[in-house]
């Protein structure tokens, strides 16, 4: 629909819409033979993504948290929330 409403032709514009959406198969299949090799250093791979998301939420929560007050309470309650979810964790399985 974008290409036809720059003027391109409908039969063009149709094929051009179905060739950007015929990688999609072969890419499927690629995906397919690459998980087998990956299932190995998954565990390493979602302990960097769980690490990437706690860095962002703590970047955006802690100064957050500093500017209504001078005591650092809410960081401190932060630091202490993440330590016992940690050691339930561990203790937990």
């Amino acid at each position: 629909m974008p290409l036809k409403a720059e003027g391109m032709k409908k039969s063009k514009s149709f094929w051009m819409g179905v060739l950007s959406g015929a990688v999609e198969p072969l890419a499927a299949v690629l995906t397919l033979f690459a998980a087998g090799l990956v299932v190995p250093a998954m565990p390493c791979l979602l302990s960097f993504a769980a690490g990437a998301m706690i860095y962002v939420v703590v970047r955006e929560l802690i100064p957050e948290m500093s500017v209504e007050s001078r005591s650092g309470m809410g960081v401190m309650s932060f630091a202490a929330g993440f330590a016992v979810m940690m050691i339930l964790d561990v203790a937990l399985g």
